[in-house]
C-alpha cells in the first residue's frame, strides 16, 4: 500500500443537503456483504474510518474488490479529559488512511450530536426511562448526517465497520444479521431509515471478528490489535453515575419493597435501571434474606425506588412488552405475526406474537417471561434471520401470572414512556 495520503480535513458538517432517495434495487437478492458482488468495478465508495480496526479491515476489503475509496472520520464529543478518544482515534484513522494509500476527510458534527442525540439521552434519564443513545447516534448521525455528508463528496456508496449483513432482497434493501452472532449489531440499526440503507454497504457482515484482525495483521495495519470500544457511542468508556451526575442532579428518595416498607435511600431515581443490582447498599437489612436486591421499578410521582431480591425475581418477569410506532426495515405488516425479538444486544431471540397497534405500535406477547424489559431501551423483530425493525419499548406488563405483584397502573409512571394507559386486553390476534 501507498505511503502517502491527502488530508481533505473539514471543520463542519454544513452544506446542502444531500440526495439520498432509493435507487433502484428490484430483482433477485444480492449479498453486498461481499463488495464485488455489486458488479462496479472503480464506483467511489466512502468509508466511516473511526481509527478501529474494524472500519480498516472494511475500507481494505472494497480497496482489494476494485473500489475507488476515500475515508471519513468523524468527531462527534469533544472533551479534554482521559476518557474521550477522539484524538488518538483521530491519529489512528490518519495512520490507516496513510497504510491504504487514500484520501481521509474529518468532519465535526459534536454540536448536532448533542443537540439530536445527547439532549434525547439526558431527557429520557430524567423522565426514569433507560435510553440506548447507540441506536439514536446510527440513526441520526451515522447513518444520517454523516451519510449525506459522504454523498455530497461525490461518493456512490457510504460504507462502514459494523458487523451485519446489508441485501437487496425482492421488497428492497435488507437489513441481516451478521454471520458472527457474538458480534452482530444489527440491533444498533434497526432505527435507520430504510432508504438510506440503500447507499450503504457493510463489508463485514460475512466476516468473524479473529477473520477481520488476521486481514488486518496480514495488510501491515497497525491497529491490527486494538482494542475494540466500549461505552457510550462516540463518548466512551468512564464511570457512568460520576458521568451522568455532571448533567442530572441528585434527588434522594426513598428505596422500598412491593409492599411499601422503606429499607434505605437512593440518589436519584435516573441513576438506576431495572434489574440492577450493583450500588444499591441494602446488605443486611433484619427481617430479610441475605440475598441481593434489584431494582424493580421506579415511581417519580413520589420519587420511589422499587426493589425485590433474588427469590422474588419473578416479579421482575414480563410477556407483554408495548412498543411504540416501528421503524419497518421490510415490508410494514398489518396482521399479527410470530417473530423474534431481542429487547437488548446480544439477548438470545426470543419467541413472541407480535399484535399490530392503530398508530404503528405494536403489542408483543412473549412465549417466556422477560426479565427486566426496560422502557426507553428497544425492541427489534428479526424472522429468518432478517431484521425486520423495531421501536422503543413504551410500557412493560408485570402484572401477569402473580396476584402478588402490584398492578400495572401501579407501575406504569415508572416503567412506560409518556402515557400510564393499561396495556391493551385480549387474546393476540
Amino acid at each position: 500500500m501507498s505511503s502517502q495520503a491527502a488530508d481533505a480535513s473539514t471543520p463542519d458538517g454544513g452544506g446542502p443537503a444531500a440526495d439520498v432517495s432509493i435507487p433502484d434495487v428490484g430483482g433477485p437478492a444480492a449479498d453486498v456483504s461481499t463488495p464485488a458482488a455489486r458488479g462496479a468495478p472503480r464506483a467511489r465508495v466512502v468509508v466511516g474510518l473511526s481509527g478501529g480496526v474494524d472500519s480498516a479491515v472494511a475500507a481494505l476489503l472494497l480497496l482489494e474488490a476494485g473500489y475507488e475509496v476515500q475515508g471519513l472520520f468523524m468527531s462527534n464529543w469533544e472533551e479534554d479529559d482521559a476518557y474521550c478518544t477522539s484524538a488518538r482515534d483521530y491519529q489512528d484513522a490518519r495512520a490507516i488512511a496513510r497504510e491504504l494509500g487514500i484520501v481521509l476527510h474529518r468532519v465535526n458534527f459534536s454540536e448536532q450530536y448533542r443537540e439530536q442525540v445527547f439532549s434525547h439521552f439526558l431527557d429520557e434519564y430524567r423522565a426514569g426511562r433507560t435510553p440506548n443513545p447507540d441506536v439514536a447516534c446510527n440513526r441520526e448521525i451515522k447513518f444520517g448526517l454523516c451519510l449525506e455528508y459522504a454523498l455530497r463528496l461525490g461518493t456512490d456508496w457510504f460504507a462502514t465497520g459494523h458487523y451485519a449483513r446489508r441485501l437487496d432482497a425482492d421488497d428492497g434493501p435488507a437489513l441481516y444479521q451478521a454471520l458472527d452472532e457474538e458480534k452482530d449489531q444489527s440491533y444498533f440499526l434497526h432505527a435507520v431509515e430504510r432508504a438510506r440503507l440503500a447507499r450503504v454497504l457493510m463489508p463485514l457482515g460475512e466476516l468473524r471478528k479473529p477473520q477481520v484482525r488476521e486481514r488486518a495483521r496480514r495488510a501491515g495495519l497497525r491497529v491490527y490489535d486494538k482494542p475494540d470500544s466500549t461505552g457510550i457511542c462516540f463518548i466512551g468508556e468512564r464511570p457512568f453515575g460520576e458521568f451522568l451526575s455532571r448533567y442530572l442532579p441528585h434527588c434522594p428518595g426513598p428505596i422500598e419493597t412491593l409492599d411499601g416498607r422503606r429499607l434505605g435511600e437512593h440518589r436519584g431515581l435516573p441513576f438506576y435501571t431495572l434489574g440492577q443490582r450493583a450500588g444499591l447498599t441494602l446488605g443486611g437489612l433484619r427481617g430479610f434474606a441475605a440475598e441481593p436486591w434489584y431494582v424493580a421499578g421506579k415511581d417519580p410521582r413520589r420519587n420511589v425506588l422499587w426493589v425485590v431480591q433474588r427469590h422474588e425475581q419473578r416479579r421482575l418477569e414480563a410477556h407483554r412488552v408495548r412498543i411504540g410506532r416501528i421503524n419497518w426495515l421490510a415490508a410494514p405488516r398489518t396482521d399479527g405475526f410470530p417473530a423474534q425479538v431481542r429487547l437488548r444486544h446480544r439477548q438470545p431471540l426470543q419467541s413472541a406474537h407480535v399484535r399490530v397497534l392503530a398508530g404503528g405500535g405494536a403489542l408483543l406477547t412473549f412465549e417466556a417471561g422477560q426479565r427486566a424489559a426496560t422502557p426507553g431501551q428497544y425492541a427489534v423483530l428479526y424472522e429468518a434471520g432478517r431484521c425486520l425493525g423495531g421501536a422503543v419499548i413504551e410500557a412493560v406488563d408485570l402484572s401477569q401470572e402473580d396476584a402478588c405483584r402490584p398492578p400495572l397502573r401501579s407501575l406504569a409512571g415508572t416503567i412506560s414512556t409518556s402515557s400510564s394507559a393499561p396495556l391493551p386486553q385480549g387474546s393476540p390476534g
